[in-house]
């Protein structure tokens, strides 16, 4: 491969082949980093033009699994449905590049990102979206401007930027920011949290069935600062915004001799018509105002309809369509008026102003936990369930060798119900799996010692903007409903912008008509003391670090307002207690941990009978995890091995052939009996050494309990053989 463009970034670097494969697509590139090779290429349909001012943009980020000599896991030996990484990765990959089309762009495009080999230490998702951005920038599009990816980690208080998977593994940070060489486009981040990742290990021996082998393999625990300060990360920002700028100077610098020609495209425009906007604006302006103050989406909808179809009875010439185009300009020119020079808003609030909360814990008797969590017309019940290491969610990831497991799940619904509207429900979408994951990265930072694997399930009732910061606050006190301990209270809230000319306004909970008509969704969330997790999305093409300064003090200050009410809802929670099962982590010593399996796993088989619980031993750190649907039984199965390990350690007995001792029947089967020796050692008495005379039975000789006084007659490895003493 003859790599045209060589560039050497922060702590990385890239080559490219240029339009040498798949050379029907408008621009193709072969990228390589490390062992990593990913083709991204652009295709678009000159033929075909869109209808509205929607941008037909379709973004697919694809792995291979022979990229990493794997076969495909499952019953079908061929690649299926995206995995969750590759949704959320091409989301990723749309958020940053959808701003860079010129307005009217509505030719149908295909970016294409397919994962032909995969380095373990690189970072797939930066290297997506930089073989994507190179491939639109090369294409006949007229977009004269590249966008990259950073990725920052955090490694034992040290800032990392483009930090390998292994350092990232051990990060207390975790920031992408994409953006040009001006401007700042679209932001992921969290803090990352006290997270044990489960690593299945075939090679560790079971020693109960019920003992789960992923807690009993390789673990990786993750220590986190828990929340960020807005000042700490502003500082990273704008680290980050500076090799931003270096990198896309080298792209543009290095590119742009291979760029095509600039293909002339038609473009849609959109045509007001003046005489319609005239007469609205003579006759119906008070009218409209009337309609953007109507809250819901569905009462807004009819209101502008019933104008439509006032002015179009009564102006035969004009057409109803133009009557919607011109009455769609209007709304979107007073609601942004009304911000920017009354600074007040559609639903009367100021800026700073969150719309009223209401929270009601622990709705639903039969389920483990639950929140319905209401913030103006935004509604969201969130429901907890807790259950043991069996029930966490098997993934593997491209790279990895082995199977992971997810003890952590935020899955998040939005049926079309809650908008008004009639369309059935369906398999989640690119943009309910990216509102789920925000709220698990929002919250997860936060768990403290979670001793249980634990799914919330956000189901949106009602929608009226700021879904996704529901789900973080109705699941924070789902979680605290069942009494699941956090290390602080997590709320997150939705901001918005609107810039005119050099005026700008940034909205605090912002509500759909906003997120709408306005020209940035910016969601944090967090505690008082900083941000957990936040997500930047821009319509304008790009937002100075100064507007983003003002927009995180703003969202601290409308957080705090959340987390007073919901702290006042939490201290009135009342536990399901008959539903809610119950779990403990805690840690002994390695050491001890064979006296607490005990010899074939008998002493924790016995355990889990005796206290109906389920147990997970790892081995090598001496995290004991309990679960169980009694509380009162998980706290007596710790006190038990508490006991178990405080006393001081029996001594070894050695034995040798020809020993006698007094053991004592401990369980009787159908081909002898096995006699406990002292220092609790087990030793079979065959049937045929029972007694001198033929026996059926051996419980028509021995019974269980019963003392005996045996001799050691041969070992066969860890097992021991007896006969009765003479």
């Amino acid at each position: 491969m003859d790599y045209n463009v060589n560039l050497q970034l922060e702590n990385k670097s890239e080559a490219y082949a240029l339009n040498q494969v798949g050379r029907q697509a408008n621009a193709t590139v072969w990228q390589k980093s490390g062992d990593t090779v990913i083709l991204a290429s652009v295709v678009y349909d000159e033929t075909e033009f869109g209808s509205d001012e929607f941008l037909p943009l379709t973004v697919q980020y694809v792995e291979k699994t022979y990229a990493a000599g794997k076969f495909p896991g499952g019953f079908f030996k061929r690649e299926t449905k995206p995995s969750d990484f590759e949704t959320l990765t091409s989301r990723i990959v749309d958020r940053a590049l959808r701003p860079l089309f010129p307005k009217g762009f509505a030719h149908p495009i295909q970016i294409s990102i397919i994962v032909f080999s995969v380095d373990a230490e690189s970072d797939l998702q930066v290297l997506a979206l930089n073989a994507a951005s190179a491939a639109l920038y090369l294409s006949d599009i007229a977009i004269n401007t590249s966008v990259t990816g950073v990725r920052v980690g955090k490694v034992e208080g040290e800032v990392i930027f483009n930090p390998t998977m292994s350092q990232l593994l051990n990060s207390t940070l975790d920031v992408f920011l994409a953006g040009s060489k001006d401007d700042m486009l679209m932001i992921e981040m969290r803090t990352q949290g006290s997270e044990i990742m489960e690593v299945l290990d075939s090679n560790v021996p079971m020693v109960d069935p019920m003992i789960d082998p992923a807690f009993m393999g390789s673990n990786i625990t993750k220590h986190s600062e828990n929340a960020m300060p807005e000042d700490e990360l502003i500082t990273v920002l704008e680290q980050t915004q500076a090799i931003l700028k270096v990198s896309n100077e080298l792209y543009e610098k290095e590119f742009t001799p291979f760029c095509k020609e600039v293909a002339t495209l038609e473009l849609l425009t959109s045509t007001i018509n003046d005489d319609i906007l005239a007469y609205i604006t003579a006759n119906h302006l008070e009218e409209v105002d009337s309609a953007i103050n109507q809250m819901a989406k569905s009462e807004r909808s009819s209101a502008l309809r019933a104008i439509r179809k006032e002015i179009v009875s009564k102006n035969e010439a004009f057409e109803e369509s133009d009557v919607k185009k011109t009455l769609e300009k209007v709304k979107r020119e007073r609601v942004r008026s009304q911000i920017i020079n009354d600074r007040v808003r559609a639903d009367g609030r100021g800026l700073t102003e969150v719309r009223p909360i209401t929270i009601e814990t622990n709705v639903l008797p039969s389920a483990h936990a639950s929140c319905l969590f209401t913030r103006g017309q935004t509604q969201a019940l969130v429901i907890l369930t807790l259950g043991g290491s069996k029930d966490a969610q098997m993934y593997e990831t491209l790279a990895s060798k082995q199977t992971q497991n997810e003890t952590f799940m935020v899955h998040y619904n939005f049926p079309g119900f809650s908008v008004g509207e009639p369309s059935p429900m369906s398999a989640p979408r690119r943009r309910e799996l990216g509102h789920g994951n925000l709220a698990k990265r929002a919250l997860e930072s936060s768990l403290d010692n979670p001793s249980h694997t634990m799914r919330l399930v956000s189901e949106i009732l009602e929608s009226n903007g700021s879904s996704s910061m529901a789900t973080v606050c109705g699941g924070y006190m789902a979680l605290r409903a069942g009494d699941i301990d956090m290390s602080a209270t997590i709320a997150g809230v939705a901001m918005g912008l609107v810039v005119e000319d050099d005026k700008y306004a940034i909205l605090t909970d912002i509500m759909g008509l906003e997120d709408h008509d306005g020209d940035m969704d910016f969601k944090v969330t967090g505690s008082k003391d900083g941000i957990t997790a936040l997500q930047m999305d821009i319509k304008l093409g790009g937002v100075s670090l100064k507007i983003l300064k003002e927009a995180f003090y703003q969202a601290r200050e409308g957080r705090s307002q959340i987390i007073d009410i919901m702290d006042e809802a939490e201290a009135k929670i009342e536990l399901n207690e008959g539903a809610l099962p119950s779990g403990d982590l805690f840690t002994i010593n390695p050491e001890r941990i064979a006296e607490v399996i005990g010899q074939a796993g008998k002493t924790i088989r016995e355990i889990i009978e005796k206290f109906e619980v389920g147990i997970d031993i790892d081995k090598k750190l001496g995290h004991v995890k309990l679960s169980g649907k009694s509380k009162v039984n998980v706290q007596g199965a710790r006190a038990h091995i508490e006991s178990i390990v405080s006393k001081e350690p029996a001594k070894k007995i050695e034995y040798n052939v020809g020993d006698v001792v007094d053991g004592i029947v401990k369980r009787i089967v159908d081909f002898g009996a096995f006699v406990e020796l002292p220092g609790g050692v087990d030793g079979l008495l065959h049937i045929s050494k029972v007694s001198d005379q033929r026996v059926n039975k051996v419980s028509d000789v021995l019974s269980e309990g019963q003392s005996l006084r045996v001799e050691i007659i041969e070992f066969k490895g860890n097992k021991i053989s007896l006969d009765r003493a003479k």
